[in-house]
């Protein structure tokens, strides 16, 4: 069941209250029984979902509750702030500062997609001519990473990200090269990217890592096909872990910023306003001074539909917007 599955199951779930004559304990307890049926089958941790059903029971007291008030919405509104809670660590994630250098190290297990992260958050630097820096001769990955950085810093750039060898497993090695690589670069922000296809067994591993290395940020990549994203997702916020970055595929593009709220809503069909917002902005409509002008004055031609028509595939598929 990959996440869409999981939202589906969850919104059908909080549909079946609309459906009821009169909202009572066993209507609210055969709800709260699917959510978290649906949560367990996603591979959230069972302790995690006797809390969320804990709370929202807490939360919803049917025969205190005043005659006037809308029993379908506030149950909703407590099932979602639960779910909000699951994927939040409530620790601030960290956030580059302009006008200074910033260096950002990636980090973690082999084949979890820490490189093609990389080259996503770069945005494909060949094309950007975002320049890179690596070595044919030199073998040592701590004086390719120092080295590499050193010329950057002397070139003013404000993000240097340093991408770091991966292992098969959490070897003593890895840990032993990421602790080098870390103090010999002495990075603002570490970065752990982790595989969604492993579940809650993300708990553990990020405490791991967490615990050699000042790891500040989680990304979490294979969220598309998956069933246990779910899982992973919760997993990283019990380790108080903020996540910062979600990948939802291969291509450059299937990268989004993670943020709790419209996450949930994305997820139980209620579209993600605030990422829609966003991606209108990134397509700078206002600075185009010359069509604002044409419009003034009621000029509007199919080249300027035609343009307008490419502004807004930029933005990518409706799914991942709304």
């Amino acid at each position: 069941m990959v996440l869409a599955d999981l939202g589906r199951k969850i919104t059908s779930a909080l549909r079946s209250l609309s459906n009821a004559t009169i909202i009572n304990e066993e209507v609210l307890n055969a709800m709260l029984k699917e959510v978290c049926a649906a949560l367990l089958e996603a591979d959230v941790n069972i302790k995690l979902v006797k809390q969320l059903r804990e709370n929202v029971k807490s939360a919803i007291d049917l025969e205190e509750m005043a005659s006037g008030l809308n029993k379908r919405r506030m149950i909703q509104h407590a099932v979602f702030k639960e779910l909000v809670k699951l994927v939040d660590p409530g620790v601030k994630a960290w956030t580059p500062t302009k006008g200074k250098n910033n260096v950002i190290m990636f980090v973690g297990l082999q084949g979890i997609g820490k490189t093609t992260t990389c080259s996503k958050l770069k945005q494909n630097a060949t094309k950007a001519r975002i320049p890179f820096y690596g070595s044919y001769t030199e073998m040592d990955p701590v004086v390719i990473a120092s080295e590499g950085v050193e010329k950057f810093k002397g070139e003013n750039f404000e993000i240097i990200i340093v991408d770091t060898s991966g292992r098969h497993k959490q070897e003593d090695s890895l840990f032993e090269e990421m602790l080098q690589v870390s103090n010999a670069v002495q990075p603002d922000n570490i970065v752990y990217v982790m595989d969604a296809s492993i579940g809650q067994a993300c708990e553990s591993q990020a405490k791991a890592f967490k615990d050699k290395v000042d790891v500040a940020s989680v990304i979490v990549t294979k969220l598309d096909g998956h069933a246990k994203g779910g899982g992973a997702l919760s997993a990283v916020a019990a380790t108080r872990s903020p996540i910062i970055f979600i990948g939802t595929g291969e291509h450059i593009d299937d990268f989004e910023p993670f943020k709790t709220q419209p996450f949930i809503s994305k997820l139980l069909g209620m579209g993600d306003i605030e990422g829609l917002i966003d991606r209108v902005n990134e397509l700078k409509l206002d600075d185009n001074e010359e069509l604002i002008d044409k419009l003034k004055h009621g000029q509007f031609t199919l080249r300027d539909m035609y343009e307008q028509f490419q502004n807004i595939m930029k933005m990518g598929p409706f799914g991942q917007i709304m």
